[in-house]
């Protein structure tokens, strides 16, 4: 398959386009500054792209399979909460307009629930400087929700998303956290990437959130 992966110098997107190439996929990783990449292969091409100008990453688009974002704002930008909304609803509408179905969109944990009716970033103990961006990943989710054109998925990391080796050992789950038997729900940045290329290859969470976790 040719992939694009958005947002390809960030803290997931790296990982994801390693497991991507090392399956035999092309990769076109898009950032504002792609040759931060420290990754090189035939079947990968670095490309410039503003995320927030719809129309010219569409025209960059055209001809791949698949679009993974894991676009981030910037956990420090004042604008987080505005910045992550549109820049979200520019990939999408770019997808669509370039012709793709497959679209799976990397948001928080924020969304999930740990108790019913109760999502983690509503809790008191969620951290003041991830709320909005975990805000605006769960607000976004709301909107993905009502897509009826893209195969969208919605990925989840587990509540603690942190560096570690690829095990390709994990669960999955929809809208709760996926816990280990000490009651911690991690995944390691490297695990993720292996979900977000399986998600791409077997189509299981069509239309929907899932999250994974040890």
């Amino acid at each position: 398959m040719k992939i694009a992966i958005i947002g390809a110098t960030g803290f997931v997107g790296p990982k994801v386009a390693a497991e991507a190439l090392n399956r035999g996929h092309e990769v076109t990783a898009f950032a504002r500054q792609p040759e931060k990449l420290d990754l090189e292969n035939e079947h990968l091409v670095k490309q410039s792209a503003d995320v927030y100008n719809a129309d010219i990453l569409a025209n960059l688009l055209v001809g791949h399979d698949a679009v993974i974002s894991t676009f981030n704002a910037g956990w420090t930008n004042p604008h987080l909460y505005n910045d992550f909304l549109r820049g979200s609803r520019a990939i999408q509408q770019a997808t669509k307009k370039a012709g793709i179905k497959r679209f799976i969109f990397v948001g928080g944990a924020g969304s999930l629930e740990i108790a019913p009716g109760v999502q983690l970033v509503d809790t008191p103990d969620f951290p003041a400087a991830y709320k909005p961006g975990a805000t605006a990943a769960r607000d976004y989710l709301y909107e993905l929700r009502q897509e009826q054109e893209l195969d969208w998925t919605f990925l989840s990391p587990a509540i603690n998303l942190h560096p570690g080796s690829r095990t390709g050992t994990f669960r999955t789950a929809t809208e709760q956290p996926v816990f280990n038997e000490a009651g911690k729900s991690d995944i390691s940045v490297d695990d993720l990437a292996v979900a977000l290329i399986d998600e791409v290859e077997n189509n299981q969470f069509v239309k929907a959130r899932f999250t994974v976790g040890y």
